[in-house]
């Protein structure tokens, strides 16, 4: 990549300077194992690592994926080894490569998320956290932190508080409008939001008459995501004004602009990961032709679409 394309797929994003605006989701490459024997992970605009809790997590039963004609669904239950093993060995291992990674974080209850965002904003590579408010609360009967505007509210506060790196709160698509709680999140001290995580979805296995999840529902991504993803982004970008990320069901060049133009600010990029783990790097190497073949000069040049 040369230094003119840098420039041109250069963004700022709530107070930080990315490379571009391509992101590998959190829970999609781990702590970016899967990738590393592909490309240099340097070449990213940043990389959220796997949403890390307290203590270490076995997830939920297997299987946890069930692969169907449409998208993937999953169940893994916030598998990660906690927040000693990640401090101690994920990010320190990722540390040889000039990349900002992005720390997911969650808890059963809010003092769990801020002890995890006070302990990994300590990490010298991580500029951001991501807060994963799909998570049941245990201490509300287990309704899940997104699905309520004002715990949503008191969660953002206080991780906000918690800590001096930019706060994303990643929204759950799984609300009947999305756009109060993105508002909840932003007037709460977010300093940017990222839309959206899974669909609750259901695969059932007719022969054996049993769902094809260990956890019986799971998240449903790839392909069959992208166009509710992209009506949600357009939502939350019309009624806030902090930044959002894009992520759900991306998997082109194309796709990436078209959720820019919804009104993202940068791109995750989610299940394509496990299909094709070099998808990332080929989008960033293909952004300058097309904005090229689009009159575009810089990404962050794009406008929304007129809606």
């Amino acid at each position: 990549m040369t230094e003119e394309n840098n420039d041109r797929l250069s963004i700022d994003l709530a107070g930080l300077t990315l490379k571009n605006p391509i992101i590998p989701a959190s829970g999609t490459v781990d702590y970016g194992e899967p990738l590393m024997d592909h490309y240099d992970l340097g070449i990213l605009g940043a990389l959220v690592i796997k949403t890390t809790t307290l203590e270490a997590r076995k997830g939920a039963p297997d299987p946890k994926f069930a692969h169907t004609d449409k998208g993937i669904l999953n169940a893994v239950g916030l598998k990660n080894p906690g927040i000693e093993a990640v401090l101690a060995e994920k990010l320190p291992a990722l540390a040889q490569y000039d990349l900002p990674i992005i720390a997911s974080v969650a808890g059963k209850t809010i003092e769990d998320y801020v002890e995890v965002t006070q302990q990994i904003s300590q990490a010298p590579n991580v500029v951001a956290i991501e807060v994963n408010a799909s998570c049941p609360n245990v201490a509300e009967g287990g309704l899940a932190f997104g699905t309520n505007p004002n715990i949503l509210a008191d969660l953002t506060r206080q991780v906000k508080a918690a800590t001096s790196l930019p706060v994303f709160v990643k929204l759950t698509p799984n609300v009947t409008d999305v756009a109060v709680l993105a508002q909840a999140a932003e007037g709460s001290g977010a300093d940017g939001l990222v839309a959206i995580n899974t669909v609750t979805g259901l695969a059932i296995d007719i022969e054996t008459r049993q769902a094809k999840l260990g956890n019986v529902t799971g998240g449903l991504s790839a392909g069959s995501l992208k166009h509710i993803a992209l009506r949600m982004v357009h939502q939350v970008a019309q009624a806030v004004s902090i930044p959002v990320v894009g992520v759900g069901g991306m998997s082109t060049i194309d796709d990436v602009i078209e959720m820019l133009m919804a009104g993202a600010t940068a791109v995750q990029i989610g299940s394509e990961n496990y299909l094709h783990p070099t998808v990332c790097k080929e989008i960033i190497e293909g952004l300058p032709d097309r904005l090229d073949q689009l009159g575009i000069d810089k990404i962050k040049d794009i406008k929304r679409f007129d809606a």
